[in-house]
């Protein structure tokens, strides 16, 4: 219950706190790995989840699944390599691309990871009719979409035409988003 002479935060107020509240627990895993030498790190775990669900990618595409920069997938590779989680092989097609794939040991890691993590998934989902599930992933997805959005233009889009504060937009050329 609100204190008094304040209002009760409308559902957008709490969707934002919560999904800023869910990133932050994601970026402390994320840097939680950093610290934690000799075992396979949130995003490492991300490539081999990846690579379990979409077979043989080469490291453009592992970059986009597993969202981190291509280069930080090569060094990720290398030691995913090292471990004997990955193959890596030169495609037939085009030898300047190399392809990943798991091994047999790589496998088992990820399904040892999906063993350990599911039931904890589930329960703490268990409360949830499976509408107000699909109603979450839809909110979700939109706010993905709006996050795009955003990371589509620049700061200078949003600020006024140089010729006047006042001064409308060319509709051909602005790239901001449009109510």
């Amino acid at each position: 219950m609100a204190a008094a002479g304040t209002t009760d935060p409308s559902g957008a107020e709490l969707v934002g706190r919560s999904f800023k509240a869910a990133m932050a627990a994601v970026r402390r895993l994320r840097g939680r790995d950093t610290h934690r030498p000799g075992t396979i790190s949130y995003a490492q775990y991300g490539l081999l989840f990846g690579l379990g669900e979409h077979g043989r990618l080469s490291a453009r595409e592992l970059a986009c699944t597993a969202d981190v920069s291509a280069a930080t997938v090569t060094q990720m590779l290398d030691s995913l390599a090292a471990a004997g989680l990955v193959d890596r092989v030169r495609s037939e097609d085009d030898k300047r691309i190399v392809l990943t794939s798991l091994t047999g040991r790589g496998r088992a890691v990820i399904e040892q990871r999906r063993v350990s993590l599911e039931p904890r998934w589930r329960a703490a989902l268990a409360d949830f009719s499976d509408q107000e599930l699909r109603t979450t992933a839809a909110v979700l997805d939109r706010l993905r979409e709006l996050f795009d959005e955003f990371a589509a233009y620049s700061i200078e889009d949003a600020l006024p035409a140089a010729s006047g504060a006042g001064a409308a937009a060319d509709p051909a050329t602005d790239r901001r988003p449009q109510p």
